[in-house]
């Protein structure tokens, strides 16, 4: 609470949009987009669970799929309420302490999933180029280090994000772009120099995300140039596939939040229905899509969830005779 006695933001409000120019219709809009967190929410609150639940499951490249679940899951809860609420309730109004809480819960939980999508790339990296050291280096102490310094990242972000704020002042109510607090979004209405907290945010997408897709590329990279050094067709095939799913999440993660960040910065004449546009692909495509993708690529996930699904009170015979691999 620090930051709220010391700047006068505080009695600053701010309304929020869903799309513009369609308010009569927003009953008719919360139809897909209450589908859309549905599939969000149950998708991956069942492989949450699923991999919780079954022994199997309990490898290093499951527990950075139920990590990547997890932020995908606290995404779409830190942006629920606000968007039902327009779209219900038509409560477009939200003060700047409530619109600070939300947009540092909303970047955390991005930035988070940059760690983790990182920390996937890093599991596919040792188990396609040097598999003989995959059981001895990614053991279940690695998983937790690398945990560790995944939330030591995301305690800098909170702490940098709150001093960028700290002499930041708004007057009067400003509509934003999104049905929720977005930091580029939100800065550029400040009535003082917004460059210091704008360069500040441009900073930490650049230290986390920027750094996680140079690791990400950079491990690819690597992973190309094994593959393409087997000879047998099969096993290039067999070690490609494996990444399908990664490199599906990457990119329903990446372009969404790239092309928002640059149109909210450097496009600053960009229609605002473009950037609600943007803006709600931003929020919804990762978390819907992830856990269809993995759910429907992944043999051991799917047999899992059908498992758990078809068994009617006590479980079922368990799938522990499933492989570890992703096919």
């Amino acid at each position: 609470m620090v930051i709220f006695n010391n700047t006068t933001s505080c009695s600053s409000n701010f309304l929020l949009t869903v799309f513009p120019g369609l308010e009569m219709a927003h009953v008719w809009i919360s139809i897909p987009v209450c589908c859309l967190y549905t599939i969000a929410l149950l998708g991956n609150s069942m492989i949450l669970f699923v991999i919780m639940v079954e022994q199997s499951l309990h490898k290093p490249m499951y527990y950075f799929l139920s990590m990547l679940s997890a932020a995908d899951f606290c995404l779409t809860i830190s942006t629920l309420p606000t968007v039902l609420g327009v779209l219900w309730f038509h409560a477009r109004e939200i003060s700047f302490k409530a619109c600070f809480i939300q947009m540092t819960f909303v970047h955390a939980f991005s930035f988070l999933e940059s760690s983790v999508l990182a920390a996937m790339a890093f599991d596919r990296l040792m188990a396609i180029c040097n598999p003989l050291k995959y059981a001895t280096v990614l053991t279940d102490m690695m998983t937790v280090v690398i945990g560790l310094v995944i939330c030591l990242r995301q305690v800098i972000f909170l702490f940098s994000i709150s001093l960028s704020f700290k002499s930041v002042s708004f007057h009067g109510v400003q509509e934003l772009s999104h049905p929720f607090c977005y930091h580029p979004d939100v800065i550029k209405y400040s009535y003082s120099d917004p460059w210091v907290s704008s360069s500040v945010g441009m900073f930490l997408q650049l230290y986390l995300s920027g750094t996680d897709l140079l690791f990400i590329l950079s491990s690819y990279a690597l992973i190309l140039r094994t593959v393409l050094s087997t000879v047998a067709p099969k096993k290039q095939q067999k070690a490609l596939s494996t990444c399908v799913c990664h490199l599906c999440a990457v990119t329903v993660f990446y372009v969404p939040m790239i092309s928002l960040s640059i149109t909210h910065r450097l496009l600053n004449s960009t229609s605002s229905v473009v950037c609600s546009i943007l803006g709600n692909v931003y929020l919804l495509l990762p978390p819907v899509l992830n856990p269809i993708i993995y759910s429907l690529k992944t043999k051991t996930i799917r047999q899992a969830m059908l498992q758990l699904l078809q068994s009617k009170g006590p479980r079922g015979p368990s799938v522990r005779s499933l492989r570890g691999g992703e096919n």
